[in-house]
């Protein structure tokens, strides 16, 4: 269990910071492993392996989330919740169904599904949770509702300076609420503030997603405020300067939230067809 503990571990950083098709073929072989020795073990030790299974298909979902294929990302969210119920750990669960809504924001389900998946979570969690709450205010900002978006930041920072969370798994960083931060203000144009968790996400991040989402970020609150031409540009360089293998779907997704906040009147603009060519190549 200690191995399995520590692949856990290195799968997820792994995730972070190579590319998503590599950590996925990785995972691949360690979950038919896993798998087969949960059909063989002795009954003491199918807790701990339904444990090591929910994690591991949470962090292959993930990958197949940047990958694009969401249709076998969506069957692994399934298997990971279904593991992480039959271990029987409470956090796990949640952590599990956090990770399927938070994800499922970039191309995979509507926001009002992702809605729906937060308040499911939240009543098997009988109080509010952080984690659930910064999805939650992303999908409201991508719904138009900034008002309620911004008031459910408001309300998970309180919260996160009055709970005391506890990840042993390693998915959870504070850097993630400075994350929800930035997408909400960008969102809404509110240029200091959004500036502001950018900042704080740079000091604290380490995964190359973040970085170039937050990026990405600043783009949309640029054409969010007007400056159409200068934030798809922006978006582009920001895009175009990553190694192909790197341009995830999270990426690619959020440029598209840049390129949808572009009004109608001025889809056509050169700079903007330069963008929409580069999401379209890659």
């Amino acid at each position: 269990m200690d191995d399995w503990e520590v692949s856990c571990s290195d799968h997820l950083h792994a995730l972070r910071t190579r590319p998503p098709a590599q950590v996925a073929a990785d995972l691949a072989v360690d979950l038919m492993t896993v798998r087969r020795q949960l059909d063989a073990c002795a009954p003491a030790e199918t807790a701990g392996l339904h444990r090591i299974t929910a994690t591991l298909s949470a962090v292959h979902a993930n990958a197949l989330t940047r990958l694009g294929d969401h249709g076998a990302a969506i069957r692994w969210w399934r298997i990971a919740r279904q593991s992480a119920d039959l271990s029987g750990d409470f956090g796990l669960r949640l952590l599990v169904r956090g990770e399927e809504a938070g994800h499922g924001l970039y191309g995979q389900r509507a926001p009002e599904t992702v809605l729906r998946l937060v308040e499911s979570a939240e009543q098997i969690a009988g109080a509010p949770s952080v984690d659930l709450m910064t999805t939650q205010a992303k999908a409201l900002s991508m719904l138009g509702r900034h008002d309620e978006a911004r008031q459910t930041l408001h309300a998970l920072v309180r919260l996160a300076e009055t709970s005391n969370r506890s990840d042993p798994w390693g998915f959870w960083k504070p850097d993630q609420i400075h994350f929800a931060e930035s997408w909400v203000y960008a969102g809404a144009g509110e240029e200091a503030a959004a500036g502001k968790a950018r900042d704080e996400v740079l000091r604290q991040t380490g995964d190359y997603q973040y970085k170039a989402n937050i990026a990405l970020h600043g783009a949309l609150c640029t054409v969010t405020r007007g400056g159409t031409d200068e934030g798809v540009r922006q978006a582009a360089a920001t895009i175009g300067g990553m190694s192909p293998a790197y341009r995830s779907t999270h990426i690619l997704e959020t440029g598209r939230l840049v390129l949808r906040a572009v009004p109608m009147a001025q889809q056509g603009r050169p700079a903007v067809m330069e963008f929409r060519e580069v999401l379209a190549t890659t």
